[in-house]
């Protein structure tokens, strides 16, 4: 009787994903062979680094929604219940030019590092790596105030926060294009932490596309509003580079981040929770992607990269793979 149910759900349930309005359903992966030197010690291990559903559709013409869940996290935290949940919300399409959002989503800050889908990144910036959630609950508005320009502001749960702590993050943040090949995603965005204490981010992410050459350069200013230094005493530069031949792409990202030593308040703490005072971070790597297929379906990468805080040189040889259930 089992056996008969689970043949009737498999072959009934697309069409009933149909009958909802699903768009796209898609299961994507990736692992790799992780290789490491540090100080002429040897390690190494094959890891499964991703395994995500994800779910797009409409629920009216002018309402759409969107499910991400990373099936190899943790699903469960009594801080954060949905801490594998990436993406969990609906849009609407109130107008053109307005659409409004509400659910789990990115929070809104600038930059193409921290824009990227995760799975497309082999290796973060400390920012990236050390921010407590980049995918919180809140709500978004965005207006398109002309062609190919975008005004959004975002009201939600502090990216500071461990889960549901009542703090809060308030983001205003410009996606435009000054030209063809000069895309940006700008944001300032003012954030409490765990102590109800505010911090300013002021990222600048640019998006430069030459021919089959892109170009990505963000620049991340972060400061307490009583830091005795507002501007670069706190900061990140982040820069990578795609050029694509054919079916492969030859890459390379290096990042600078540094906060100074003396970016404490009174009592010694620490103006940002995400980089920590005295840091002076530098990462920076290189490599090769390959797509057999002639598209993003299947893809092959071989990547190195190192920094100066374990002094590991890194070494992946892995796979990206999807698999579409419906669209695509």
């Amino acid at each position: 009787m089992r056996k008969a149910f689970l043949i009737i759900a498999v072959c009934f349930f697309p069409a009933l994903l149909h009958a909802q309005h699903v768009d796209r359903l898609y299961i994507d992966m990736r692992g790799a062979f992780h290789q490491e030197t540090t100080a002429g010690e040897y390690n190494s291990q094959m890891v499964g680094e991703y395994l995500n559903f994800q779910m797009m559709g409409h629920i009216s013409p002018t309402i759409d929604y969107r499910i991400r869940q990373r099936l190899n996290k943790k699903v469960f935290d009594e801080r954060n219940m949905f801490n594998a949940t990436d993406f969990m919300y609906v849009n609407w399409q109130a107008t053109p030019r307005l659409s409004l959002l509400f659910g789990k989503h990115a929070v809104l800050i600038g930059g193409y590092e921290y824009d990227a889908t995760p799975i497309d990144v082999y290796y973060y910036s400390q920012f990236c790596n050390n921010l407590y959630q980049g995918f919180t609950f809140g709500a978004s508005a965005s207006f398109r105030f002309a062609d190919r320009q975008n005004l959004e502001f975002q009201f939600c749960n502090s990216p500071l926060s461990l889960g549901f702590q009542n703090i809060y993050a308030y983001n205003l943040a410009w996606r435009g294009q000054f030209a063809p090949w000069w895309k940006t995603i700008w944001s300032v965005n003012f954030v409490e932490d765990m102590d109800k204490k505010m911090v300013n981010y002021i990222a600048l992410g640019n998006h430069f596309i030459f021919g089959n050459v892109i170009f990505d350069i963000d620049i991340m200013n972060r400061s307490g509003f009583t830091q005795k230094r507002f501007l670069l005493s706190d900061y990140s530069l982040i820069s990578k580079i795609i050029w694509s031949i054919g079916d492969w792409n030859i890459c390379a990202k290096a990042g600078y981040e540094r906060n100074a030593w003396d970016n404490v308040d009174a009592d010694g703490r620490a103006y940002d929770l995400v980089i920590a005072p005295g840091t002076e971070y530098l990462y920076a790597g290189c490599g090769l992607e390959w797509f057999p297929l002639h598209s993003d379906i299947l893809r092959f990468h071989a990547v190195y990269y190192r920094d100066n805080a374990e002094h590991r040189n890194n070494y992946d040889i892995g796979v990206t793979w999807r698999i579409d259930v419906i669209g695509k």
